[in-house]
């Protein structure tokens, strides 16, 4: 199973900063789960590559996009104060 999940910000500064937020969890995938997320200035790109069960595959996925969401709203919550 693959996925390839892409997001746009309206920024550099912002896709770098969840970039580098969700990017330490491409170093704890177990075997056979494939997890790199790369930038390319306003658009980050992950690609999952998942040769287990379905239920891992899914929830890969949606760990990743907690972790974009709580890194999202981290950057939201610095830009009011």
């Amino acid at each position: 199973m693959e996925a390839n999940i892409n997001i746009s910000y309206k920024n550099t500064k912002e896709a770098k900063a969840v970039a580098k937020a969700v990017t330490p969890d491409n170093v704890k995938a177990p075997k056979g789960l494939l997890i790199k997320t790369t930038r390319s200035g306003v658009k980050i790109s992950t690609k999952i590559m998942c040769q287990t069960r379905l239920e891992t595959f899914i929830s890969t996925i949606d760990d990743l996009l907690s972790a974009v969401s709580v890194a999202e709203k981290s950057l939201a919550a610095v830009k009011r104060h």
